[in-house]
């Protein structure tokens, strides 16, 4: 198995990068925390998961463990391969894929493309034991993420009540937080 690369960025293809470890080039489809970082000639190090199938072997990179360890464990959800666990932990944090694991939230999975209802389900309920509570507890703790939930059981999407947060103070509460992001939508 390979766990871990660490090499220079010597090119991109549409399959993902190229990673130079000491004269060999390894492709890395990889998610976009890593392809951030990822200027040809930069030295990365990136986390990889190595899938082997009988006709290739093929390795996925990500910015920490915490990543890859999301994407293993999507891949013991039946019907969820290779490049749909990419696809889903390349859609949001980790940390706040496993918050709607475990807050059962399978629309949040179902936004994902190639993603239907029926898999969605599946995910929730297969991974939902699997996923640590307590660190999951103290992510759903994040002042920010209180807020942004709040916005959103008042009809807010995902990606309004993050704009509306961009407009207050950081430093504020999540009550308060909440207030002016209403006071300005108001």
């Amino acid at each position: 198995m390979i766990a871990r690369l660490r090499g220079t960025v010597v090119g991109s293809t549409p399959d993902g990068l190229v990673l130079d470890v000491n004269g060999v080039g390894y492709l890395v489809a990889a998610t976009p925390s890593v392809l951030r970082d990822a200027a040809p000639g930069n030295e990365l190090t990136v986390e990889t998961y190595l899938n082997v199938r009988e006709d290739a072997l093929q390795l996925y990179g990500f910015a920490d463990r915490s990543e890859r360890e999301l994407f293993t464990q999507l891949l013991t959800v039946n019907g969820v391969g290779p490049k749909v666990a990419l696809a889903i932990v390349s859609g949001s944090p980790a940390e706040e894929l496993r918050r709607a694991i475990v807050r059962e939230d399978a629309a949040r999975f179902q936004a994902i493309p190639g993603i239907g209802k029926k898999t969605a389900e599946r995910i929730v309920l297969e991974l939902k034991e699997k996923v640590e509570a307590s660190a999951v507890a103290a992510i759903g703790d994040s002042p920010h993420l209180v807020a942004r939930d709040a916005l959103v059981e008042l009809g807010y999407s995902v990606t309004d009540a993050e704009r509306a947060l961009a407009e207050t103070d950081a430093e504020a509460s999540p009550e308060e937080r909440v207030r002016q992001a209403l006071r300005r939508a108001a």
